[in-house]
């Protein structure tokens, strides 16, 4: 649409579209219905916080993709997406959250508008924001169709991504460096954990280089201490203390791409056992990034992490990687690879990766995390923070 701000060009989103249908034919597929908010605006640019109520992009067989949402979203699709404003729906407001009538029915009734109502229509049914509701009122409204799975269908298509994109994560990067630099120059003992965090959030929406940041798919995990032990616990107002180990999983974002980074910071002395386990990280992040090059494996990549590990005296049972880019909350993961033994998905460039070697300890974690391209002569770490722990006496 004329006067829209899009993050890439006509011609991408038509490469997009194209790769998406040649796949739907692979499956069989007629008709897509892609409620995931990612795929959404991977296919047509839409960007907005909607994806707590039902919408989705409808991809035929022909034509352009159709943006379906809740009415008062449709103005954000106008100013977001490049289609025309025909192919723009928005449903009335009486079918919000309202258990008596699902949005679901609407839908139905604009792909039969369409002559989208017959066939094999593929919805992606394991994601975050299509219930098991939301299936049920579908299938019940469109009796002479064939719902299939097509969970992944769109994201697999995004794993490769182009030079705009990767120009994209690139500036992330530069933005989370600047966080972790907040990290490193403003943290003390006695600080209050929340005071830290909003310092990092500020960070991360002045942005850096002059590119304004986004908001991050998930929000600082930072837990200190004892409760660093478990991966994913946020922030309180306790201070934080001499003696403690305080690990941060952050983000730079720049127009919904992602660029993941932890660092740990140990306010004192770090005891043995944490300089250890660094050196025992720093020693497996290097194997296994020797190792990731395109041709190599997923699984290759993470037996070369975890053997070096394993011969220095620490596990993680946990998989040290995933595949990212452009995502909404709740996860900035793709969904997609998994830096894991079993995963045999072989490396291309253009692949990008959040390297995730994280070790929780029996009295805290360290994380030393990287995101990574997969370059045509191998894996290139995208920040210059510093890979170590972070000590601050």
């Amino acid at each position: 649409m004329e006067g829209v701000n899009l993050p890439f060009s006509r011609e991408e989103y038509a490469g997009r579209l194209a790769a998406v249908r040649a796949a739907m034919a692979e499956r069989g597929i007629d008709t897509l219905v892609a409620s995931d908010p990612s795929n959404m605006a991977w296919l047509t640019g839409y960007d907005g916080w909607s994806f707590y109520t039902f919408q989705a992009v409808i991809v035929g067989p022909e034509g352009d993709p159709v943006w379906w949402g809740r009415g008062m979203d449709a103005a954000g699709a106008r100013r977001t997406v490049w289609m025309g404003a025909e192919d723009i729906i928005g449903y009335a407001d009486h079918l919000v959250q309202n258990p008596q009538a699902h949005p679901m029915g609407d839908l139905a009734r604009r792909l039969a508008e369409r002559g989208l109502d017959r066939g094999r229509i593929g919805v992606e049914m394991d994601n975050y924001y299509y219930s098991a509701a939301a299936h049920a009122a579908l299938a019940a409204a469109l009796p002479g169709a064939a719902l299939v799975d097509a969970t992944g269908l769109v994201n697999w298509r995004r794993a490769v991504k182009s030079p705009a994109e990767i120009d994209l994560i690139r500036r992330a990067a530069r933005i989370v460096e600047r966080m972790h630099a907040v990290i490193r120059e403003t943290a003390e003992p006695g600080m209050p954990k929340n005071v830290l965090v909003a310092e990092i959030l500020k960070a991360g929406v002045l942005g850096a280089d002059g590119q304004w940041g986004d908001y991050p798919a998930i929000v600082p995990m930072a837990p200190s201490g004892a409760d660093a032990t478990a991966p994913h616990l946020t922030w309180d107002d306790r201070p934080l203390r001499r003696g403690e180990a305080t690990f941060f999983e952050i983000a730079g974002v720049c127009r919904r791409y992602h660029a993941p980074q932890s660092r740990t910071l140990f306010l004192g002395e770090p005891p043995a056992k944490y300089r250890r386990a660094e050196e025992a990280v720093l020693e497996a992040t290097a194997a296994a990034l020797a190792v990731a090059r395109p041709g190599a494996t997923c699984g290759e990549v993470a037996d070369a992490f975890n053997g070096t590990l394993n011969r220095l005296g620490f596990e993680k049972d946990s998989r040290c990687g995933y595949s990212i880019g452009l995502s909404y909350p709740p996860d900035w993961g793709e969904r997609t690879m998994s830096l894991r033994s079993s995963d045999r998905t072989v490396l291309r460039p253009g692949m990008v990766f959040h390297f995730m070697p994280a070790l929780w300890l029996d009295d805290g974690g360290i994380e030393i995390t990287e995101p990574i391209l997969i370059g045509e002569g191998g894996a290139e770490t995208l920040c210059t923070t510093p890979a170590e722990l972070c000590v601050k006496h």
